[in-house]
């Protein structure tokens, strides 16, 4: 019986990742507490030892040998210590382990050793799991619709882990506007971050939980990780990141090799690259930038499809002053002042945008 427990406890390291010193010490918990259920007067004093080869399992109270016992808990009469085998030679103040007979444990306490066992396995299967997600946080996860809640709006979506399916919650404010789910339908998302969860109660999720996302703007960054080699590589460097989702988002890049054109290697030939990326935002438009580290070449380039006619730092280089063509105002500033919006994003400075003609 032994020898098979000692199996099971292998499986479990090698099928589901859970060390076997680590449900060894469950183990001990639980017999200790299956003990101290069926002996509620007994002391701390109970230890648990497993042969690591046989795997023989037992369970001993360390006593004094005393010539007078007081406290059976901790103290065993010498003559009594001597009989045990082992102990033959045992003197008054000596250490001695009784071993305990496990096997008379009643239900209850069985049950309870059972219960902690059980809960062991749960938690280091739920350690796994975080620690599987954890390496993939600001990473693209594949996962799958599952429900859609019509009341909150939220999509509940599945992923295969590496001991079972998870689930995931992408809530309204995380989803694109306008985007249309249907059950079944596969989906990227952007994994945001990862939190342990609740480890007890009746109440709130026990597994790791995983913050995702289709509107944040690292999950840009990674659909053009994944479409353009040049920025998988690291050659193309994705500087910076605005993006209002669902709408519009500008990317500034740069090439740390002369020989390689950023803003080309992004587009993809024939537009391909950033036509892929678009169709997986559900259609939102994309600007691609050079980066420039003239800040005044920077914010004039951020402002397109808007020509530039002149751009000036103001002496503490937090406010670009811009002046356009004055049919081209409008272009500059954009629909509810979005373009201009997103060029300050990109590039951290204020921009003051004015026409031509307003300028003596």
């Amino acid at each position: 019986m032994n020898e098979e427990f000692n199996q099971a406890l292998e499986d479990l390291e090698r099928e589901r990742g859970i060390p076997k010193d680590y449900m060894l010490e469950k183990i001990r918990q639980a017999l200790t507490a299956a003990y101290h259920r069926e002996n509620p007067t007994a002391g701390d004093n109970v230890e648990f030892a497993m042969d690591p080869n046989t795997a023989v399992m037992n369970m001993y109270a360390v006593k004094t040998a005393v010539e007078d016992v007081v406290d059976p808990t901790a103290e065993i009469k010498v003559d009594l210590a001597r009989s045990i085998p082992g102990y033959s030679k045992c003197m008054p103040g000596d250490v001695v382990k009784v071993r305990l007979e496990t096997k008379k444990f009643g239900r209850i306490a069985a049950q309870t050793a059972k219960q902690v066992i059980i809960q062991g396995i749960r938690e280091s299967e739920r350690g796994a799991m975080y620690r599987e997600f954890a390496s993939k946080e600001q990473e693209i996860l594949n996962t799958q619709v599952y429900k859609i809640d019509r009341k909150s709006g939220a999509v509940v979506l599945t992923m295969a882990g590496k001991n079972e399916e998870q689930t995931l919650l992408l809530t309204p404010a995380e989803q694109i506007k306008n985007e249309v789910y249907t059950e079944g339908q596969h989906l990227k998302v952007y994994l945001v971050g990862v939190m342990k969860g609740v480890s007890g109660g009746s109440k709130g999720a026990k597994g790791p939980q995983l913050q995702i996302s289709r509107t944040h703007p690292g999950f840009v960054r990674k659909l053009f990780e994944s479409e353009v080699p040049e920025v998988y590589d690291g050659v193309v460097e994705i500087v910076s990141v605005a993006r209002e989702a669902g709408s519009r988002t500008k990317i500034a890049v740069r090439s740390n090799d002369p020989a390689v054109e950023p803003v080309g290697a992004c587009v993809g030939p024939k537009g391909a690259r950033v036509n892929n990326v678009v169709e997986e935002l559900s259609g939102e438009k994309i600007d691609i930038i050079k980066y420039s580290e003239d800040p005044v070449e920077f914010v004039s380039a951020a402002l397109a499809p808007a020509t530039v006619v002149s751009a000036e730092m103001s002496e503490d280089e937090k406010l670009c002053e811009i002046v356009v063509p004055d049919d081209q105002l409008s272009l500059a500033i954009g629909r509810e002042g979005q373009n201009a919006r997103l060029a300050a994003k990109l590039t951290g400075y204020k921009i003051d945008i004015k026409a031509r003609s307003s300028v003596k």
